[in-house]
């Protein structure tokens, strides 16, 4: 089965408004983009308060994994280039921060159950960075 929008035509630039448009109804304060050294979107960075706690996201787009994933796959040569994949990356996730916000809004989970693994920790880096890298994280300081 071809990858998730793997036939899109959206330019990357409308996609990262739609899912800015998206993250500030849900609540950003702010928004922001991270640029290769080739002047391409790599991922967005946002801040939501929650509790009266200011927290900061950044949502990765590796739009060159989208790439090999549609070369393994072997999709017509139109949707095999790398911009072509940068447009596939952001609908996808377009499309996973769209899904993510509906489970939010129907109250299954909260914005920082979802965003754990992208928000960022004192040291600069995400939770998930953090953990990959095995430096421990804050032990939970819930009952069970």
């Amino acid at each position: 089965m071809p990858l998730l929008n793997y036939s899109t035509s959206v330019p990357v630039d409308r996609t990262i408004m739609e899912i800015t448009r998206d993250l500030v109804k849900a609540g950003a304060t702010q928004v922001g983009s991270q640029y290769d050294g080739h002047g391409r979107v790599t991922g967005l960075s946002f801040s939501i308060t929650l509790g009266g706690q200011t927290y900061a996201y950044t949502l990765p787009v590796r739009a060159e994994a989208v790439h090999a994933v549609l070369t393994r796959q072997r999709v017509e040569g139109r949707y095999s280039s790398r911009a072509h994949a940068e447009r596939v990356a952001w609908r996808i996730t377009r499309d996973w921060v769209r899904s993510q916000l509906a489970i939010i809004q129907t109250e299954m989970v909260t914005l920082d159950q979802v965003m754990l693994p992208y928000m960022h920790t004192n040291d600069g880096a995400t939770v998930y960075d953090n953990f990959k890298a095995g430096r421990s994280l804050p032990a939970g300081q819930g009952r069970r």
